[in-house]
């Protein structure tokens, strides 16, 4: 402890080159006798000097120095910041000029002249720039929020070593993440061992004219474990044809190495991104013979897209009997004498409810249902309060109230299936199947309805069903046989529901489906095994001096694939992988039953069949992220109001590695 009274008349002032650090800025270094000190040159107070005692003191007490802080309004951070960095200030710099980000690597460089005291402390720079900007992107946070006072005068008092960055910087760093991330993604998904499917969404950027197109992956990994990861999100023209989209995305799937290992695709159909998008890609590699089944269940939909559109066709119908029920519900809870009112009409009319009257989120149609159940539960006491209260808004004819409650009877079968859809962010395909026979049924009741108003309402459900059922119908009925508790007995049992005496032969079109895309697995797999002979083959003639390529066997591949195919073997079991599955007893249907499991324990004993369900169970038909997003009224996703103004290069990178993380975290 350094006596602040000691006489220091006869000490004499130690200059010396290997003080190094920074804070000697601030300090003058004196010597009396054998004791070193250091006293501050704003406030005189004394500190020990000794080189033992290092310089971590000097700089706490140059944040607690109140002098000195309040003659330099730049503070402590310059003293924390590498000598090439102190230009940085501490607002940012508000020009218009247009700054490319630095080009980063996978391996990080090693930065130099790191200061010696922060190394020693112990704190590594880089590892905590990296972490905030992880956190960045993890929680959708603003990049400029490094440069805020607020934050910058928090993270001083945390650490004060820590060198604050500007948003350039963090910039930077928020690229060399994605970057990485990128890497370990294109590795996974060239190991994969089945193919992939893709989904195409649109977003809606800053303003009208500004959308992005969020393509990503769904496939089963090596594990049996269903994923999905975002691989591009770029903005588009909304003027582009829709060949120029086709490129678009191709180039994307190319740049991926993924083209040739696709195997269905879902999207939308919203503008931008047109049918004739899904068409071109299918029938470009269709020409390569990339696509199973000659391209039939490459082009799907999203479910819950038609789905809102059901519900947004029942909305429209009653929109004027909604809103009045809206405005009633809103002056009733305008004042406590009015709601005491009401309560009374409903102890009168005995339309007592453990339900209290909402007002609705017009953008959640979720919640409009909610409000309209609860409103016809109590629909007599509006009745009275429209008789009684001359201020009251007009209540809703009895025929209104009529078709309003089949209306709502509508909306909640669709909330049930949106909630089995959203259960889970990933589901394996076969979970939809039941789901939209149960609607289609529905549909066809519906369309009995006595009331023309009713059965012409459901006339345009039904156009809107069937464009979905007929695009999709083949690739849920596979999903669903795929099932070792429905095999083809679910198909059997909808599709006379369905088509009465015309459902044999629909039937037998899906039999004959599911047979083809086996019989299109069984020969993958025999040129996978042909492959991996050759591959033997040309390592031998290679390292006997043979040329690769030149050998006439080469040409015999189709021969190969002929004599597999007529040969069989004496004694071996002639039936088919699909024979052999579809001929045993259904599996229990229990609620803990995981598909992905069972398929993944039977491999052994189907080959052939589990490389199919692998392949079919990670068909996307669902292209929103939540239940949330499933009854917002406006489908289309915006970018974040924080990474919307930047640029296009920075929200994909952002986007991208945002979803990576996640999913990381999310599988730990």
């Amino acid at each position: 402890m350094i006596n602040n009274e000691m006489d220091l008349s006869d000490a004499v002032i130690v200059k010396s080159g290997r003080l190094k650090s920074v804070v000697w800025n601030d300090f003058d270094r004196v010597r009396k006798g054998e004791t070193y000190i250091a006293i501050c040159r704003h406030c005189k107070k004394r500190l020990s000097g000794s080189s033992a005692s290092g310089t971590s003191h000097l700089r706490n007490h140059l944040i607690r120095c109140r002098r000195r802080t309040n003659g330099n309004n730049n503070g402590v951070a310059q003293y924390f910041v590498k000598g090439k960095k102190k230009e940085l200030a501490n607002e940012r710099i508000k020009d218009e000029e247009v700054l490319s980000v630095v080009n980063v690597r996978y391996e990080h460089e090693k930065e130099e002249h790191e200061d010696v005291n922060v190394v020693s402390m112990g704190l590594d720079q880089r590892r905590c720039r990296f972490d905030l900007a992880r956190m960045i992107i993890l929680h959708g946070y603003p990049l400029s929020m490094v440069e805020d006072v607020g934050f910058r005068m928090f993270i001083g008092n945390l650490q004060p070593l820590f060198e604050l960055v500007a948003f350039e910087r963090v910039e930077s760093d928020c690229m060399e993440i994605y970057a990485k991330e990128k890497h370990k993604i294109f590795e996974a998904l060239d190991k994969l061992p089945g193919k992939i499917s893709i989904s195409v969404d649109v977003w809606s950027g800053s303003g009208d004219s500004d959308e992005f197109l969020c393509l990503a992956a769904h496939y089963i990994d090596e594990g049996w474990e269903l994923k999905k990861r975002v691989l591009n999100f770029f903005m588009v023209d909304p003027s582009h044809s829709g060949e120029m989209l086709a490129e678009v995305i191709m180039t994307c799937l190319m740049e991926w190495d993924i083209d040739r290992k696709l195997f269905s695709m879902a999207s939308s159909h919203a503008p931008p991104f047109s049918e004739n998008v899904a068409s071109k890609i299918r029938d470009r590699l269709s020409q390569n013979k990339f696509l199973y089944c000659y391209g039939q269940l490459f082009d799907v939909s999203c479910g819950v897209n038609v789905i809102n559109e059901m519900v947004q066709d029942s909305l429209e119908a009653c929109c004027d009997t909604i809103n009045i029920i809206r405005e009633s519900i809103r002056y009733v809870k305008s004042s406590e004498s009015i709601q005491d009112r009401f309560n009374q009409w409903i102890v009168e009319t005995g339309a007592v409810s453990e339900r209290n009257l909402c007002i609705d989120d017009p953008m959640r149609w979720d919640s409009t249902c909610t409000m309209l159940e609860n409103a016809l539960e109590q629909k007599s006491a509006f009745s009275l309060m429209n008789e009684h209260d001359p201020d009251s808004v007009l209540c809703p004819s009895d025929l209104e109230w009529e078709r309003l409650g089949t209306i709502v009877e509508f909306l909640k079968v669709f909330v049930e299936v949106i909630n089995a859809f959203t259960k889970s962010s990933c589901l394996p395909a076969n979970m939809y199947f039941p789901e939209v026979c149960d609607i289609h049924l529905r549909l066809i009741e519906w369309s009995k309805n006595p009331d023309d108003f009713i059965s012409s309402l459901v006339v345009n459900m039904r156009k809107k069903f069937d464009d979905f059922w007929d695009k999709n119908y083949l690739v849920l009925a596979i999903a669903t046989i795929l099932d070792p508790r429905f095999k083809m007995k679910l198909v059997e049992y909808y599709y006379p529901l369905f088509y009465g005496t015309s459902a044999s032969e629909l039937i037998e079109d899906i039999s004959e489906c599911i047979k083809l895309l086996y019989d299109e697995h069984s020969v993958g797999s025999l040129l996978a095994s042909s492959n991996q002979a050759l591959d033997w083959q040309n390592h031998h003639h290679r390292s006997n001096g043979v040329a690769h390529g030149k050998e006439p066997d080469d040409r015999l591949t189709e021969f190969d694939r002929y004599i597999n195919e007529t040969t069989t073997t004496p004694g071996q079991d002639s039936k088919s992988d699909l024979e052999k599955y579809l001929e045993e007893p259904l599996f229990p249907r229990n609620s803990d039953f995981d598909i992905l499991n069972w398929w993944k324990v039977h491999t052994p004993k189907y080959p052939i069949l589990s490389m199919m369900a692998r392949n079919v169970l990670a068909v996307p038909m669902l292209n929103v992220s939540s239940e949330e997003d499933a009854f917002e009224t406006c489908q289309r996703r915006r970018v974040s109001e924080t990474w919307r103004s930047l640029r296009p290069s920075t929200v994909q990178a952002l986007m991208c590695a945002q979803d990576w993380i996640q999913s990381e975290l999310e599988s730990s």
